[in-house]
Formats: C-alpha cells, structure tokens, sequence
C-alpha cells in the first residue's frame, strides 16, 4: 500500500502497515543483496553473518572475541570460528592484548581495511539519511521495533 493509504484505527491500521511491510522488506532485502563486493574480496565467499562481524569492527574498533560475541548476541564459539574462518582468508588480524597476554584483539586486517569500508560504505549512508531526521527517540523506536520483529519471526518459527 503506498503512503496515501486511507490509515484506520485498531486492527485495520496494523494490518494496512503489514501488507506494507511485507512489500517492502523483500525489497529492501533485494537491494542490500545487489551492493557489489569489491572485487578483491569476491573470492573470500564472505557470508551475511561475516559483514555483520566486519561492521562491529569498522564501526566499533578492534576487541576481543567475547566483546564480538556480546555485540553479535551470539556464543564466543560462534565468533572465534568466524575470526579464525576471516583470519586465515587475510580478512582479520589477531594480536596479543598489551594489558592481558592471554586475551586476543581482532581487528580487520590494514590490507583488507579500505576494501571492506567501501563495501558497508553505501548501507551505512544509506541508515544515516534515514534515521538522520529522526529524533533520538524516534531511533530508538524503529531500531526496537526491528529487534521486535526478529524475536516475533524467530518464535513464529519455534513454535
């Protein structure tokens, strides 16, 4: 339904936003899709949960596999298999953390750096004009609400 859409109340204005929803998600989806990987990473088969890594890392700076677990809200297991995975494509660097030998900070890689920034570049634009005119609660909400939708699918699923 496009925006001039007639908006009810009740149940006829949340069915109207989902029949909208469920036009638009495919395409968005669709078009994330289509954002080319740089041609020096093509051959690495890099998958949507590794772009998901390499965002926290660009954004966020190096740290330690626990701190990727907890910002990917997945097991430490998961995110150690997927830095030695990126690790032994040239993707990540693993160095000793200076305050605590034991520790590992990962990092992407410098040689692998400006490719991987140009390749999240047009998605991280493309959020920013997006959420840039709304207020910070107004951000707030939408980003909620598509954590809301996840949990909603995962469990629609499960049961």
């Amino acid at each position: 339904m496009a925006g001039s859409a007639r908006r009810g109340t009740g149940a006829d204005d949340v069915d109207a936003a989902v029949r909208e929803l469920l036009l638009l998600m495919p395409r968005m989806v669709s078009r994330a899709k289509r954002i080319p990987v740089p041609p020096v990473l093509e051959s690495l088969s890099l998958a949507p949960r590794h772009l998901s890594l390499l965002s926290c890392l660009l954004f966020d700076g190096p740290m330690t596999v626990n701190e990727l677990a907890a910002r990917l809200q997945v097991a430490p297991t998961t995110v150690s298999l997927m830095v030695g995975e990126l690790s032994g494509k040239g993707v990540l660097d693993r160095r000793e953390d200076p305050s605590d030998r034991r520790r590992r900070i990962v990092a992407v890689s410098p040689d692998q750096h400006d490719a991987i920034a140009a390749w999240l570049a047009p998605g991280a634009a493309a959020w920013r004009r997006a959420l840039g005119p709304l207020t910070p609660a107004q951000r707030r909400l939408f980003v909620d609400t598509l954590h809301a939708y996840e949990t909603a699918v995962a469990e629609e699923r499960e049961g």
